[in-house]
C-alpha cells in the first residue's frame, strides 16, 4: 500500500474519532473538568503549604499540570481502542483494504488534537489565577508542543495496553495504575529534592520529570538544553518500542 493511501487512511480514521467526540460532548466536558480540578486543588488547597524557593507555586505548578493533562488524556486512546474491540469495530476495520497502522495512528492523532484544546483551556485557567509565561512567545509555544508530543508518545503505550486487555473497564484501570506513580514520583508537583533518596534516584530519570523540567524551563526560564534532550530521547524511545508493539497487537487482535 502506497504512502499516499496510508496517510489518507490515517486522516480518515482521525476524522472518525473526532466526529465521535463531537457526538459525545459530555466526554469532552468531563475530560476537561478533571485537569481543572487538579489545578485548583493543588493551587488553593496544597499550594499554601508548598514553598518553592525563587518562584511562585502557581508558576511552578502550571507547566506540570499541562504535562499531567496530556498524559491523562493519552490514556483515553487505550480505552477507546478497547471499546472498539468489544463492539466489533476492530474486526470491521481489519476486513477493509486499509493500512493496518491507520486505525492506531488515526486514534492517537485524534487524541492529540483533543489534547490541544484541553491545553488551551488549562493555559486560560492558569492565566486567570495568576500564571504567566516568562520566557518569550517562542519558548511558550515550544513548551506546549513538547507536552503534546509527549502525550502522543504515551498514547501508543495506552494503545498497546488497550489492545492487550480488550475491555474498557480493564483498560482504564490498567492505564492509570502505572501512570499515577510516574506522575506523583516526579517534579510535577514538588521538587525531586524533597523526596526520599531512594525515590529521587527514580524520579530524576523519569520521562515525566525530564519533560516537566523542560516545559517549566521553556515557560519560566532556566536551563533548557539538557532536560529537552532527555525528554526527546525518552519520547523517541517510547515511539520506537510501542508503535511496533501496538501494530503487532492490532494485527493479532480478534
Amino acid at each position: 500500500m502506497s504512502l499516499k493511501w496510508t496517510i489518507s487512511d490515517i486522516f480518515a480514521m482521525s476524522d472518525r474519532n473526532l466526529i465521535r467526540y463531537l457526538r459525545l460532548p459530555q466526554l469532552i466536558v468531563f475530560s476537561s473538568i478533571q485537569p481543572v480540578m487538579f489545578l485548583l486543588l493543588f493551587a488553593y488547597v496544597f499550594g499554601g503549604a508548598i514553598k518553592i524557593p525563587g518562584v511562585d507555586y502557581i508558576d511552578y505548578l502550571i507547566p506540570g499540570i499541562i504535562v499531567q493533562t496530556v498524559i491523562f488524556g493519552s490514556m483515553q486512546t487505550g480505552v477507546g481502542l478497547a471499546d472498539d474491540l468489544m463492539h466489533g469495530m476492530i474486526d470491521r476495520f481489519r476486513s477493509l483494504p486499509m493500512s493496518r497502522s491507520a486505525v492506531l495512528a488515526g486514534r492517537t492523532l485524534a487524541d492529540g488534537i483533543r489534547n490541544i484544546f484541553v491545553i488551551i483551556l488549562m493555559v486560560i485557567v492558569g492565566y486567570l489565577i495568576g500564571f504567566q509565561f516568562q520566557n518569550g512567545l517562542g519558548n511558550a509555544v515550544g513548551a506546549l508542543l513538547l507536552a503534546l508530543i509527549l502525550g502522543f508518545a504515551f498514547s501508543w503505550i495506552a494503545a498497546t495496553i488497550g489492545l492487550m486487555v480488550k475491555n474498557t473497564e480493564t483498560a482504564q484501570v490498567a492505564g492509570f495504575i502505572w501512570v499515577f506513580p510516574l506522575i506523583f514520583a516526579s517534579s510535577l508537583f514538588v521538587p525531586v529534592e524533597t523526596m526520599p533518596n531512594w525515590l529521587q534516584a527514580f524520579a530524576h530519570v523519569s520521562p515525566i520529570t525530564v519533560s516537566v523540567n523542560a516545559v517549566r524551563a521553556m515557560s519560566l526560564g532556566g536551563e533548557i538544553g539538557e532536560p529537552l534532550l532527555k525528554s526527546l530521547a525518552w519520547i523517541a524511545a517510547i515511539l520506537v518500542v510501542f508503535i511496533p508493539l501496538a501494530v503487532s497487537r492490532y494485527r493479532r487482535s480478534v
